[in-house]
């Protein structure tokens, strides 16, 4: 049977084949992967996927389950170390979390940086005081927003956390398409600052249905006057039309006629 089952919390899921271990959705799960031994959770069985996947090592023991929790108690201290050894080289990165990998071996401190930093001498200082191999691994602030979790302004789970390695990224252009844009990049924007990941949800639809409205400024008859649009309601196929005399009327795009020139 294969499994998706998430490793880091900023490693996209990957498949396993299960073995001979009966697993359930919320197990975790020991699996070796190129980078050593790792704990995971299981997200999903029965996974419809083609090819070889290595088995999983076992399901988690007790005394696994107390190595993950040891190494959980230990992120907090090794993020603080990180941040006061960054600090004191002047270093323009954010340290966002840390990870002990499960056989012990590695550690792996996520951060946040504009530019390219050279942390060689960081890494070097790290490997020194923890005694493990050190990796840093570059993420964004959405990545950060998903690793501390959280909800939006609409009272549930952070999109991030909920559709994982299932969202694409946001543009403008998708703000743009869903008539948005005056409302100002405080109520846009996600706790991570970046724009909403809902944002792109319905973007599609919006530009599907925006295809067939017309154009602002443009002119047509309405019951036998001639008005301009002056607004849209891309959802409802509606638009608002002005006529000379300045009064505004909503009407379905149905309605609207070409105007004689």
């Amino acid at each position: 049977m294969k499994i998706s089952a998430k490793i880091f919390p900023l490693d996209n899921s990957r498949v396993f084949d299960s073995g001979n271990w009966s697993v359930k959705k919320g197990d975790v799960v020991i699996v070796n992967i190129d980078s050593g031994s790792e704990s995971a959770v299981v997200e999903k069985i029965n996974v419809d996927c083609d090819g070889e996947f290595s088995c999983i090592a076992r399901k988690a023991t007790s005394i696994d389950l107390e190595t993950i929790e040891k190494n959980e108690k230990k992120r907090t201290e090794a993020v603080n170390d990180c941040r006061v050894m960054v600090s004191e080289r002047g270093l323009t990165m954010k340290i966002v979390d840390a990870h002990f990998s499960f056989d012990g071996g590695r550690i792996t401190f996520s951060f946040i940086a504009e530019k390219r930093v050279d942390f060689r001498d960081l890494v070097k200082n790290l490997s020194k005081k923890f005694q493990r191999s050190i990796r840093l691994q570059q993420v964004g602030s959405r990545d950060e927003a998903r690793q501390k979790g959280g909800f939006g302004g609409c009272g549930r789970e952070l999109c991030c956390i909920k559709f994982s390695g299932s969202l694409k990224s946001v543009t403008t252009e998708d703000v743009r398409a869903q008539q948005m844009g005056q409302r100002g990049s405080d109520r846009l924007s996600g706790l991570c600052g970046r724009l909403k990941c809902c944002l792109g949800f319905e973007a599609e639809h919006y530009r599907e249905n925006l295809a067939k409205m017309p154009e602002h400024g443009k002119t047509f008859l309405v019951g036998g006057r001639v008005g301009r649009v002056v607004d849209l309601n891309v959802l409802a196929n509606e638009v608002v039309v002005e006529f000379e005399d300045k009064v505004k009327k909503k009407v379905h795009i149905s309605e609207l006629k070409t105007a004689k020139k």
